[in-house]
C-alpha cells in the first residue's frame, strides 16, 4: 500500500472524519464476508474491499470493520495529499469514501480535485454526482451513494475547516 505524506501542514480531524466517512463507505458498500465478484468482475470482499483478494476468501465482521476504519484512513490521506486547500470533517469524509470507491488513481486525476483545488468547492462536490457508472453501466447503488457523499461535501462547505 503507498503511503502518502501531506503536501502541506494542514490537519484533517481523522477521528470526525472516520465518523462520518465509514456510515457512508459501510452502507453502500455492504458487508460481505465472503468473497464474491463485483458487477465488473473483480473479486470483493467486506466493504467493497478489492486489495488482495481472492474469490473464496472469508472474513469475520470484525475483521472487515477494522479494514475499512484502516483503509478510510488511508483513503483520507490520499485525499490530503491531492486536495491542497482547507476543508471540513464532513467534506473530507465525502472525499475519502468517494476515493474509496473509486481508487487513488481515478481521484487524483479527476477535474474533482482540480476544481477543489482551484477554489471551486461547490462545483467539485458536483462533480460526484457524475461518477455513477461502473463497467460502461450506470448503477442505482453507485447513485445513490454519491447522492449522500454529494449532500455530505456540500454539507461541509458550510461548516469550519
Amino acid at each position: 500500500m503507498m503511503r502518502f505524506l501531506k503536501k502541506n501542514a494542514k490537519k484533517t480531524a481523522l477521528a470526525a472524519m472516520l465518523v462520518a466517512g465509514i456510515p457512508v463507505a459501510a452502507q453502500h458498500e455492504g458487508l460481505r464476508l465472503k468473497a464474491y465478484l463485483d458487477p465488473i468482475g473483480i473479486p470483493t470482499i467486506c466493504y467493497g474491499e478489492t486489495e488482495g483478494v481472492a474469490v473464496g476468501d472469508v472474513k469475520t465482521k470484525k475483521e472487515c470493520d477494522d479494514m475499512l476504519s484502516v483503509r478510510l484512513a488511508y483513503f483520507g490521506q490520499v485525499v490530503d495529499y491531492y486536495i491542497t486547500e482547507d476543508m471540513s470533517p464532513k467534506t473530507h469524509a465525502a472525499l475519502s469514501s468517494f476515493t474509496y470507491n473509486v481508487g487513488p488513481d481515478a481521484f487524483s486525476k479527476s477535474t474533482l480535485v482540480k476544481l477543489y483545488n482551484q477554489g471551486k468547492k461547490i462545483e467539485a462536490c458536483d462533480q460526484l454526482l457524475r461518477w455513477v457508472n461502473a463497467g460502461g453501466k450506470k448503477l442505482n447503488g453507485l447513485v445513490a451513494r454519491r447522492k449522500v457523499e454529494h449532500k455530505l461535501c456540500l454539507e461541509g462547505l458550510n461548516e469550519p475547516a
